[in-house]
């Protein structure tokens, strides 16, 4: 069906991203991984998707009813516990996945998969979870120090790239990988970022960028929560929980023609750039629609 800018079907655009990774807390002095990035799908022109995929092609929506489902951010671990992934977000038929949640139990922890992949945590160097296709990075691996199993988080993937490792020798947690900066907007905003991974000594607590949230060491104070609505990862915990991931976001653009109306559940803000009309969705349940016609 061929694309069109006058009438049904329409040509639409759009970015998809779900709701980032929580951080995760291993507790009793030792850091958890930073979270995932959510899943990053692009079809604007010239921008990418994440995981290093080019952008996908615009959907033709012809007068319907479509799903359109904004994730939340998974919860940051608390009592020794990984971090929970966060929830996809659906527009029509794109999915973006969750991110993963940072590692943080005892012993092996590896971070969890997801749309990017949590920062691996515990006790020994556990692996990061592996992101999803055309959707975000890996998690960045854990690292043992000498004394107790103390150790440095990885952090968590993100959308550009993967998360780093945790240096403990060199006294850094992982960071978290960068976002995706988009325009869809009108405006460039990055968003995606993975979550910074703990440090259970004195030290650099993991870095983020793009909506995702700093990690923690034993004198940089406690971890950030991912941005809301970027699908930034949570930070990983040192001796505190793990901080949550953020919420997602969709975000299209139709011609200004489009007749647009949403379900009572849905948050979203339009403004017109260019020749679009850009819907901004802030928040869906799993029931909510929008009808085009």
């Amino acid at each position: 069906m061929a694309l069109n800018y006058t009438r049904a079907p329409w040509a639409t655009s759009y970015l998809v991203i779900a709701g980032g990774g929580g951080g995760g807390d291993n507790g009793d002095g030792h850091a958890g991984g930073g979270g995932g990035a959510g899943g990053y799908r692009s079809s604007v022109f010239g921008e990418d998707s994440g995981g290093g995929a080019s952008a996908e092609a615009a959907l033709s929506l012809g007068v319907g009813v479509y799903s359109l489902v904004v994730g939340a951010g998974g919860a940051g671990g608390s009592s020794i516990s990984n971090g929970s992934s966060g929830a996809n977000s659906i527009f029509s038929s794109v999915t973006s996945v969750g991110g993963g949640g940072g590692g943080g139990l005892n012993n092996v922890s590896p971070g969890v998969g997801g749309g990017s992949g949590g920062g691996g945590g515990g006790r020994t160097s556990s692996a990061g979870g592996e992101g999803t296709t055309s959707q975000g990075f890996d998690g960045g691996n854990a690292t043992t120090g000498d004394v107790g199993g103390q150790n440095a988080g990885g952090g968590g993937g993100g959308a550009d790239e993967a998360g780093t490792n945790g240096n403990y020798g060199g006294a850094a947690g992982g960071n978290g990988g960068a976002g995706l900066t988009s325009s869809i907007t009108g405006s460039a905003v990055g968003r995606a970022g993975g979550g910074g991974g703990g440090l259970s000594r004195d030290g650099a607590a993991g870095t983020a960028s793009d909506g995702g949230g700093q990690g923690s060491s034993n004198n940089a104070g406690g971890p950030s929560a991912g941005t809301v609505n970027t699908g930034g990862g949570g930070g990983g915990g040192t001796n505190e929980s793990g901080s949550n991931g953020g919420s997602g976001v969709v975000i299209f653009a139709l011609p200004v023609q489009a007749s647009v109306t949403f379900s009572g559940g849905v948050t979203q803000t339009s403004a017109v750039v260019g020749v679009n009309k850009v819907y901004t969705v802030t928040a869906a349940g799993p029931t909510d629609t929008v009808t085009i016609g």
